[in-house]
């Protein structure tokens, strides 16, 4: 490619905004390369080992774990109608179930939302979605903790308020994730069959007892709150409208479940969200007509740990105790897995540079990486202390929080339809079902905020600040830029040579290089590819490669139109790498090791239905061509 000019004939804003002209290379994989590749191939591939069970119980945990602070959220607003409100809200998931089957068919990748977006639409909308998750996640793992601290404060006399019991089990599972100890399919699958069977239990007890007892307490109930509701039908459909609304909270959970499918065997996940949607319609439901059935209204509404009085109330005072440590075991695993949540998804945004690459390192020792494990328990801290350590507060803030990821998974199916729609999919949502979703979730949320207008106050706030300091991160080289400006302006501050340090902090930082995976030479697809990694990532080195088929060899045009495009981007560095070995997994993560650049920084353009390779294989990113 040609000489560079004097950077005045440029006419840019800055000096630091040429980078040099872009070289054309040649690059051999070597056998020993080749062979990498295909080894890191074969780990993605035996990556895959969760059968529809294990993989199950992994979200079955805060799926069904959800019992023990959903029903008294519930009941608070629905009264007697609180199973109505509970079954209406669990219908809901039959909507969902298609659109996660989609996505998880066409985009088979770890992640959930974020990794969707990150590869349907642009980089902003995609920090949003991750914002909803790490919001999610710390939600969580602080209403588990409080949860389970209260659940035992109401069974014995600690020599502390509840919530220093929480602050301590959110510092205990920092500390066992620090150690290394990670939460493994197999301590999921322990903790939900010992759930499982203790509600198997109590409600086969509970039935027992209410076919000995009648149905005397039922009928109490049902008259102590028509007293309280009224009788007249706008009544009766409000209240079942908020129970439906705040119901929400019975699912929570099954937003974890697209963040572990590649490692779910292929087409085992439509069986796996059966699993969870069938046990969770059953459980809450019939609980909840078990609790009206036995336990005064006046004792339910009061605040106490209704399973707890439930199983006492049916068989005395061993079953509560096994419900309590039921309630401790389930909760706790809920704080790790959503530190573990957490920690993959501070590492997957630092591979893409939106956050700095600290959180990439691990400790020697123990190979936890701190630097997410450390923030991510510092987030959890500050939202407990914000909401005062009022369990009611943060469970609410939860249900809203997780209608607002929900809400990511139509509106991803969405862009991928539009966007990315040729890609391979099993499965073919109807677009009825798509505004279906959002019809649905608007009405929950509408309902939430009704009840509650002040948990919006507390999900706006964070929301926003969590937004700005992913965006401040994403976009440092900008934010130098304009301080670039301002110094300029300002005489004195522009004699003391900082203008110089500020453009060596932007060169540094846009150094590292991302590829871009050409297939064809048309110009347009190219500058479209160009664009799009201008526009979303932070780096002045574009490494245009193009695997040469032997048959066709190198396009007529290629090169041509790629200098074309270094001279149109003088802000970038465009090289042409030219591999002369055939496009598979095998040659891309060969390509990645070589160059050192991780596969999160590969872009291609959409593939057709016909293309032979899963996108999880490749691990690179799909942008629009």
């Amino acid at each position: 490619m040609s000489d560079s000019p004097r950077i005045k004939e440029l006419r840019l804003a800055a000096s630091f905004e040429f980078t040099g002209w872009g070289s054309k290379s040649r690059l051999s994989l070597s056998e020993e390369d080749t062979a990498a590749g295909q080894k890191d191939v074969e780990a993605i591939k035996a990556g895959k080992v969760l059968g529809q069970f294990t993989a199950s119980a992994i979200a079955g945990n805060a799926v069904l774990g959800s019992v023990f602070y959903a029903l008294p959220a519930v009941v608070a607003v629905g009264g007697i109608y609180s199973p109505i409100c509970l079954f209406s809200a669990a219908l809901v998931m039959f909507v969902w179930r298609p659109i996660m089957e989609e996505l998880a068919s066409a985009l088979p990748i770890s992640g959930g939302p974020f990794t969707y977006f990150l590869n349907v639409t642009s980089k902003p909308l995609t920090l949003a979605s991750a914002t909803l998750l790490l919001l999610d996640y710390g939600s969580t793992s602080v209403v588990s903790a409080a949860t389970a601290s209260a659940y035992l404060a109401g069974e014995v006399h600690l020599p502390f308020p509840y919530w220093v019991g929480a602050v301590i089990v959110i510092l205990l599972f920092i500390c066992i994730s620090l150690s290394g100890i990670r939460d493994s399919a197999r301590f999921a699958l322990g903790v939900f069959s010992f759930h499982a069977t203790t509600m198997v239990i109590l409600i086969i007890i509970s039935a027992v007892h209410w076919g000995k007892t009648g149905n005397d307490q039922l009928r109490e109930n049902w008259r102590t709150g028509l007293q309280t509701s009224g009788i007249k039908p706008a009544e009766i459909i409000k209240q079942i409208y908020f129970g439906f609304a705040l119901g929400m909270l019975e699912l929570t959970g099954f937003e974890c479940t697209p963040s572990y499918v590649a490692s779910i065997k292929d087409k085992q996940f439509p069986r796996v969200l059966r699993n969870l949607h069938l046990p969770a319609i059953l459980l809450n439901c019939i609980v909840m007509l078990l609790l009206l059935a036995t336990i005064p209204l006046e004792t339910i509404l009061g605040g106490a740990n209704v399973l707890s009085v439930l199983s006492e109330q049916v068989s005395g005072k061993w079953l509560r105790i096994w419900i309590v440590i039921d309630a401790i075991v389930v909760l706790c695993g809920g704080v790790l897995t959503g530190i573990v949540a957490a920690c993959e998804l501070f590492g997957q945004l630092a591979q893409i540079r939106a956050i700095p690459a600290l959180y990439l390192r691990v400790l020697p020792a123990t190979g936890a990486p701190y630097a997410s494990i450390l923030s991510f328990g510092g987030f959890c801290g500050l939202l407990y202390a914000s909401a005062a350590g009022r369990l009611d507060v943060l469970s609410l803030m939860f249900s809203l929080v997780w209608m607002n990821v929900m809400n990511t998974f139509p509106l991803a199916l969405l862009l991928l339809k539009h966007n990315r729609n040729r890609l391979r999919r099993d499965k073919d949502t109807s677009l009825m079902v798509i505004f279906a979703a959002f019809a649905l979730i608007f009405v929950a949320i509408i309902g939430n905020l009704v009840v509650y207008p002040t948990t919006l106050e507390y999900f706006a706030a964070y929301f926003i600040g969590i937004l700005m300091l992913f965006f401040i991160a994403k976009d440092k080289s900008q934010i130098i830029r304009r301080l670039h400006w301002i110094f300029s302006q300002i005489p004195f501050l522009a004699r003391l040579n900082k203008l110089r340090g500020l453009t060596e902090t932007v060169r540094n930082m846009r150094k590292q290089p991302v590829c871009i995976l050409v297939k064809n030479q048309e110009i347009d697809q190219l500058c479209r590819m160009v664009l799009y990694v201008q526009r979303n990532e932070e780096t002045s080195c574009i490494k245009v490669v193009h695997f040469i088929d032997d048959e066709k060899g190198i396009p007529a045009d290629f090169e041509s139109n790629a200098r074309v495009l270094d001279e149109a981007f003088p802000e970038l560095t465009m090289d042409l790498v030219l591999i002369p070995a055939s496009f598979e997994p095998a040659s891309v993560a060969a390509l990645a090791s070589k160059l050192q650049i991780p596969t999160a920084l590969m872009f291609m353009g959409c593939p057709n239905p016909r293309f032979p390779y899963s996108i999880t294989e490749l691990g690179t990113r799909i942008i629009p061509t």
